[in-house]
């Protein structure tokens, strides 16, 4: 047996937008209204586009290999064409082994048919038998934590109930290679990290996960390599944190003001570490963040502020240099200001997003934000979760023997509630 799962070779993948006309009776409608409307119907209109381009790598058995990009760079076209939803254009790929693909939420759901019922009916697309279906039927739903709504109709279902059961089916396939689309982001934060709990049990079991998402921590904690998409080609492909690390150097904040209008801008903002590094730290490592704005008039009492968040948007820090002690200043027509803050980054392991905003407290006016100016990786060795890294250790350890009369003591206080109760 090959030591390569799936491999996509040269593959291009071509589409058109606007109406494509397969009959007579879809023609002459078109016709008539562009006849109305003064136009010429062109057959030479610029209408095909590459979805994917010249797209080549190889995945190796029992490994989890992810592909990151920007919305439209080509991510889910090619799963699709992976998990023969499409074909391409040009090109081969080759799948060996069991495929079981979660592409789309509700992909293989009939809506008036019970949770009960459309296990059965996805699980058989997938490929599994009758008494496979019948055998796991108790572990699917357990796991998909919608018990007291399995005997509902699916067209009943929230989004979120929708991701669990499709992604409970496709999970029990017992895959060789299982392809997981965006769609786990709709799920609760429990649910998630159960999902990626799942798909570790189906990589230690010898199946290869390909795995798709925006949320570049699960990248980057689950996937030994990755592939970056842009415009539907080939970025970069290599080490996970290396591809992650090359996707955020390229995607940098967008600053969208109106800097012609304004009495003051932004003009630049990096972030920077001892080395110059920009866009990957430690946790608990020493980060500047400098900050140049530029008057083109007279502007007084002016602060700047910076603020970072999340992947989920959560302000998790903020502060200003006039809180920071430093006053408010004044800027002639012409000046530039430049200033850096310090931070130590106690962040536990994630995704972060620092902004920047110009203004002037006394009457809340703001002149110019950047949000965000710059996205960051923090990592950690440790496994820690949450917002902060309090860097913990554990410094006592042991295990001893309790006496009856103690034991039966602290069994009579936690049924009493007394051991919840602080002093």
């Amino acid at each position: 047996m090959s030591d390569v799962a799936l491999r996509m070779e040269h593959v291009y993948k071509k589409f058109r937008k606007g109406e494509i006309y397969n009959s007579l009776r879809d023609l002459l409608p078109a016709l008539t209204g562009r006849m109305f409307q003064q136009r010429e119907l062109r057959e030479d209109d610029q209408r095909e586009f590459w979805a994917l381009q010249d797209l080549s790598f190889e995945v190796k058995r029992g490994e989890a290999f992810g592909i990151i990009g920007q919305n439209g760079a080509g991510k889910s076209t090619a799963l699709k064409i992976l998990s023969r939803i499409m074909k391409p254009t040009k090109g081969c790929m080759v799948v060996d082994g069991r495929l079981s693909a979660l592409i789309e939420v509700s992909a293989g759901f009939h809506q008036d048919l019970t949770g009960r019922e459309n296990i059965f009916l996805h699980g058989t697309i997938l490929g599994m038998t009758k008494r496979e279906i019948e055998s796991k039927l108790d572990q699917i739903i357990a796991f998909s934590g919608i018990e007291e709504f399995i005997d509902t109709p699916v067209k009943r279902y929230s989004t979120g109930m929708f991701a669990r059961l499709g992604f409970s089916v496709a999970a029990h396939v017992d895959p060789e290679v299982l392809i997981v689309d965006e769609v786990l982001s709709v799920g609760d934060y429990v649910f998630q990290r159960k999902c990626v709990d799942r798909m570790k049990e189906v990589i230690r079991g010898g199946a290869t996960v390909l795995f798709v998402s925006h949320n570049l921590r699960s990248v980057a904690e689950f996937c030994q390599r990755a592939l970056l998409l842009d415009k539907g080609r080939t970025v970069r492909i290599g080490p996970a944190q290396e591809v992650i690390a090359a996707y955020l150097n390229r995607s940098g904040g967008e600053h969208s003001a109106d800097t012609n209008s304004s009495p003051v801008s932004i003009s630049k903002v990096t972030v920077r570490n001892e080395s110059g590094e920009r866009s990957q730290f430690q946790s608990g490592q020493k980060a500047w963040i400098d900050v140049e704005l530029i008057a083109r008039s007279r502007c007084t009492k002016l602060s700047v502020s910076l603020y970072i968040r999340d992947e989920y948007c959560t302000l998790v820090f903020n502060t200003s240099t006039e809180r920071l002690g430093h006053g408010n200043f004044t800027l002639e027509e012409g000046e530039a200001f430049l200033c850096t803050f310090e931070l130590q980054l106690n962040m536990a392991t994630g995704i972060f997003h620092p902004s920047v905003l110009v203004n002037r407290y006394d009457i809340q006016r703001e002149y110019d934000r950047w949000e965000p100016a710059a996205t960051i990786y923090v990592s950690s060795p440790d496994d820690v979760r949450g917002f902060v890294h309090c860097f913990p250790r554990v410094v006592r350890q042991e295990i001893r023997a309790v006496s009856e009369a103690n034991l039966a003591g602290a069994t009579r206080r936690v049924a009493s509630g007394e051991a919840c109760r602080s002093e």
